[in-house]
């Protein structure tokens, strides 16, 4: 049986830069992301910058993943190993499930880029309330690294063998749109 679908779905997605010293104009990795999901067809309910803070950035997540119309969290930044790098332990502690082979293979992926120096990236992944929350590093190049090599195809509900959309809640705009 396949858990792909044949018509694409277009998915909620918020969009989280974590940085204390980026703006809108200065975050290039953030705006990559609206631009890959937008081109891909996902709507952007938001996108914040949050200053690295666990608690601030557990509060702004913690908002997306109880809003019924937030399906897909995309964070950037904090993922290294600096004294100020929280966002995995921000994030953690909020996953229902952890999805251990996306830090895997993003690592992978990113080894062709920047050699050994990818063993210190703490991206990760996992599910919460039905929404998939996706921690990347801060820079552009990986927040493409991950968007082209895993996150274009998992977010596509026509990726077969499977991907992550059949896992995600229903948010109230499909909900209406599968009533009309």
């Amino acid at each position: 049986m396949s858990h792909a679908a044949k018509d694409f779905e277009a998915l909620n997605i918020a969009v989280l830069t974590v940085s204390d010293t980026r703006d809108e104009d200065t975050d290039t990795s953030g705006a990559l992301l609206v631009e890959r999901a937008g081109q891909a067809g996902h709507r952007i309910v938001e996108k914040r910058i949050e200053k690295d803070d666990v608690f601030q950035i557990r509060y702004q997540v913690s908002k997306w993943i109880a809003s019924a119309d937030t399906q897909v969290v995309l964070i950037t930044g904090g993922t290294g190993f600096t004294g100020r790098d929280s966002t995995p332990e921000a994030v953690s502690v909020l996953l229902e499930k952890q999805v251990d082979g996306f830090g895997e293979l993003f690592r992978q992926l990113s080894f062709e880029d920047i050699g050994t120096s990818t063993v210190q990236s703490r991206a990760l992944a996992g599910l919460a309330n039905g929404t998939l929350v996706v921690c990347m590093p801060g820079s552009t190049g990986a927040c493409r690294t991950a968007w082209d090599g895993i996150l274009q195809q998992q977010l596509d509900a026509r990726h077969k063998p499977c991907n992550f959309v059949t896992h995600l809640k229903q948010t109230q705009t499909a909900a209406c749109e599968t009533r009309a």
